[in-house]
This record gives structure tokens, sequence and C-alpha cells, in this order.
């Protein structure tokens, strides 16, 4: 069996940024249905390359070892097509951010605090890159300023539930010419 080389030219990703909690995976997977595109979590590679719950590889690695995996994991990545959902981690390390950014729009799903605040108490076995004695606020407050550093489209997700969030993003990829009609 002969299988199809891969483009020469290949097509863009879309990059989601943004704290835990703020919908990444569940508005990019409803952006890659929309696009008719892949989803490549991000968080699931790291699970998938360790075999544990991202949690465990977060408390065994410790905050900076992390954070390496993760750059070195999400670097590897090679995709066409593809809505990427990172972890809120992702920003702490530039190389990292240039790949994704080599690979098309990055997007900024911004939120309120409280409502980071309230989604994560929800889910607490969510992985989280967290020093000792950060508070979450001190995580949000630290990314804040990253996120928009990297981010080539911020958009403002308060009020919009995740379908809807999802035409806004790739409404205004279009709108911005960073997504093809």
């Amino acid at each position: 069996m002969h299988l199809l080389p891969p483009p020469d030219k290949r097509e863009l990703c879309i990059t989601l940024i943004g704290m835990p909690g703020s919908g990444k995976s569940t508005v990019g997977h409803l952006l890659a249905r929309h696009l008719q595109w892949a989803l490549v979590d991000t968080d699931h590679l790291i699970e998938a390359t360790y075999g544990l719950p991202l949690q465990a590889v977060t408390n065994a690695l410790g905050k900076e070892d992390f954070l390496d995996v993760e750059a070195r994991i999400v670097s590897s990545v090679r995709a066409s097509r593809a809505v990427l959902a990172t972890g809120g981690s992702v920003v702490y390390r530039e190389h990292a951010m240039r790949h994704l950014a080599s690979l098309g729009p990055v997007v900024y799903l911004e939120l309120p605090y409280d409502i980071i605040e309230e989604r994560v108490a929800l889910n607490p076995q969510r992985g989280l890159a967290i020093a000792p004695g950060q508070t979450l606020r001190d995580l949000y407050e630290e990314r804040a300023a990253l996120y928009a550093r990297y981010a080539g489209l911020r958009v403002h997700a308060a009020g919009l539930n995740p379908q809807a969030c999802a035409l806004r993003v790739a409404g205004d990829l279009r709108k911005n010419g960073m997504l093809r009609a």
C-alpha cells in the first residue's frame, strides 16, 4: 500500500491559547468540526506520551520540567488543516510559541478571572502547571500578558456559548484575512 506524501505547501493550522477553563478544547472541537479540519489537543499528546493523566505528569515532573516537556511535544507538531487546542502554560516557552505561530494564526480566548475561577473549580482534576504557593489569580495575572503578546487575534469569549465562540473565531479570522473563506 502506498501512502500519499504530505503536500508540498501546507495549509495553515489555528492555535487556541488561553487560561485553563477558557474553552480551548471545547471551542477547538467545534471550530475544527465547522472547518472540517482535525483537532489536536496538545494536553492529550502529553498524556499519550506518558500514559498518565495530565495532572499526574505535572505533579511528577514539577512545573519547570513540565513546561520543557510541553514545549518539546508542542514543537514537534507538524500538522495542516488542524485546530490546535493547547495547554494554558504553552506560552511560557518562546520557542514553542514561535513554532505554533509558524503553523498559522494564534488565537487568545480571553475571559475575565471570575469566569476562569468558576470553571476551574468545576474541574479540580484539570492539569495545572502551577508553582507551590502560587494561586490561580497569580497564574491568571502572570499569563495574561503572555497570551496578549503571542496572540495574532484576541477573541473576547465572555457571554458566548462554545458554538458561538467557535463561529466568532472563524468569522474574526476571515475578517482579518487570516483564514480563507
